[in-house]
């Protein structure tokens, strides 16, 4: 998880305002979260030494932001990926990260086959009851409704939405799709 200051923060004595880094992965055969919402990351390779290192490669890799030691705000809780159609164990190591506004402004879909699009969503929109909404998708051949954010033509939900949910509640704060859903 990606934040950074907006593009009007500190202008005309305004109170900046955090924005979080998505992403659209590309539509492809095969990938369990093909045309989804996701952050940037990926999988462990045998070059990385830890889940830091994952984190700063595969958003490199995917966006061009160049992650490094003094941008990592800290750790959000590890998560297990559990889904009825993926046979494999994985587990999900998130970090939220700061970057400063010229770093952001590098940040696109440098790996068009995986990254369909790079957008900064405001950290208020995340929290406003107005961009509540659901979305049905099949899981396991069965359709099921998930909460979840609307920002333009993109939908917040699934994994994704939880990992911000985590960070909502160190925040001390409830995302607004998630109010009487539970997990």
């Amino acid at each position: 998880m990606i934040l950074a200051d907006g593009e009007s923060s500190g202008q005309n004595g305004h109170e900046s305002e955090l924005e979080v880094c998505f992403i659209r992965r590309a539509e492809r055969n095969g990938d369990p979260w093909s045309g989804q919402v996701a952050f940037p990351g990926g999988r462990a390779g045998p070059e990385d030494p830890d889940a830091h290192a994952v984190a700063e490669r595969e958003t490199l890799e995917e966006i061009g932001l160049t992650l490094v030691e003094n941008h990592r705000v800290g750790p959000l809780p590890i998560r297990p990926i559990d889904r009825a159609d993926i046979r494999e164990a994985m587990t999900l190591s998130p970090f939220v990260y700061y970057v400063d506004q010229e770093t952001k402004n590098t940040a696109f879909a440098k790996i068009p086959e995986e990254v369909a699009h790079v957008f900064w969503v405001p950290i208020t929109h995340l929290f406003d009851e107005t961009a509540v909404t659901e979305l049905e998708y099949p899981i396991a051949e069965t359709w099921s409704t998930f909460p979840g954010i609307l920002f333009g033509e993109h939908v917040i939900w699934g994994l994704t939405l939880r990992v911000l949910d985590s960070f909502a509640e160190i925040t001390q704060r409830t995302l607004p799709a998630l109010k009487g859903n539970h997990w």
